[in-house]
């Protein structure tokens, strides 16, 4: 099976981090956040990615250079002009072929089986599977979504209840993607939406060629025609997505050396300081720090929380706290929850 890895996400809530690079690029103890998502997706037994891109594009060159990742090769697509979801899932029909994929959104950080959700997608006949949580996991700081579910695990069908639901999912900046309606009732059994949906090659028959359209407006289409959209709910391991920098130095904090252990961890990962960096006998690094490739803490620095990208530089006597110092840049002084 193929995946489409939605990679062209602007990160508007982490900027400046996402200044020079799309959100699925940031580092994570100095692996890109998207490559998660393919370690992911390739234990469960895909095959073959296509990335589409937008932000900054030319970073995906120099951050997975090539044309394959742990030989499995990826194929990527370019959007001059931001597609939104549902664009961008007609933008990879060439790719997709006749056969059902998996759409995976690229900023987003999950552990638990998938393939029994594409096993079930498989042999329930249904146009998308969405998969969902019954919680947001240790690191939830803002849901994908809600979506109701009926107890035989199909998306509702009460047309006016599922609008009201999707309408709050919100874009991959968190933005809502139409105006708020009233909120659901406490009593509605209402789930989370991972950012991933396994597609039957059908889906592209309802999406119009050229547009720029959002996939939600697609699914309230196909539940008033009495189409199935069925939902998996997948409450094994972790899933969380780093929005914010807040989740992104909390993701740092549970996945330090030692602590949680990602199903799918590649061997050597983490490594809270890399092997070329330079740290002073004299620095002080406390708590969850993460050192990238080539970075450089001075003498006398005290770090605590802190995550330094490729080539950052830490001054002497410096004071960080809870910072982020991003590829290249430079940190002197004494600061506290700042981004460099």
């Amino acid at each position: 099976m193929k995946a489409f890895v939605l990679g062209a996400g602007l990160g508007t809530r982490l900027r400046p981090l996402t200044e020079r690079r799309p959100k699925p690029l940031v580092p994570l103890y100095g692996k890109p956040l998207i490559t998660f998502g393919f370690d992911h997706l390739i234990a469960n037994g895909i095959t073959s990615f296509v990335v589409n891109t937008h932000h900054c594009p030319e970073a995906y060159d120099q951050l997975l250079p090539g044309d394959d990742y742990c030989g499995i090769p990826i194929e990527y697509r370019h959007e001059p002009v931001l597609l939104d979801t549902g664009g961008g899932i007609k933008n990879v029909e060439s790719f997709v072929g006749g056969e059902s994929f998996v759409a995976y959104n690229g900023d987003i950080l999950a552990d638990f089986p998938l393939r029994p959700a594409i096993d079930r997608h498989l042999k329930s006949g249904h146009l998308a599977t969405l998969v969902l949580r019954s919680s947001g996991g240790p690191l939830h700081v803002q849901a994908h979504g809600g979506l109701v579910t009926d107890i035989r695990g199909r998306l509702a069908n009460d047309v006016e209840q599922a609008s009201r639901l999707l309408s709050q999912t919100g874009n991959r900046d968190g933005r809502p993607t139409s105006p708020a309606l009233p909120p659901v009732a406490p009593s509605d059994p209402s789930y989370l939406f991972t950012g991933i949906t396994i597609l039957s090659p059908e889906i592209f028959l309802h999406i119009p060629l050229g547009q720029i359209i959002s996939i939600i407006p697609i699914y309230l289409d196909l539940l008033r025609a009495g189409a199935k959209i069925g939902a998996h709910i997948a409450d094994e391991g972790l899933w969380f997505d780093l929005g914010t920098r807040d989740a992104y130095l909390a993701a740092h904090a549970l996945l330090q050396p030692g602590g949680y252990p990602l199903s799918h961890a590649r061997d050597g990962w983490p490594a809270a300081m890399a092997a070329d960096s330079r740290i002073a006998s004299t620095a002080s690094l406390q708590g969850a720090c993460a050192i990238g490739a080539g970075a450089t803490v001075g003498r006398h620095a005290i770090l605590q929380d802190c995550v330094l990208w490729e080539n950052a530089v830490v001054a002497p006597q410096s004071r960080l706290t809870r910072c982020v110092v991003r590829d290249g840049m430079v940190a002197a002084g004494t600061f506290d929850g700042t981004d460099f």
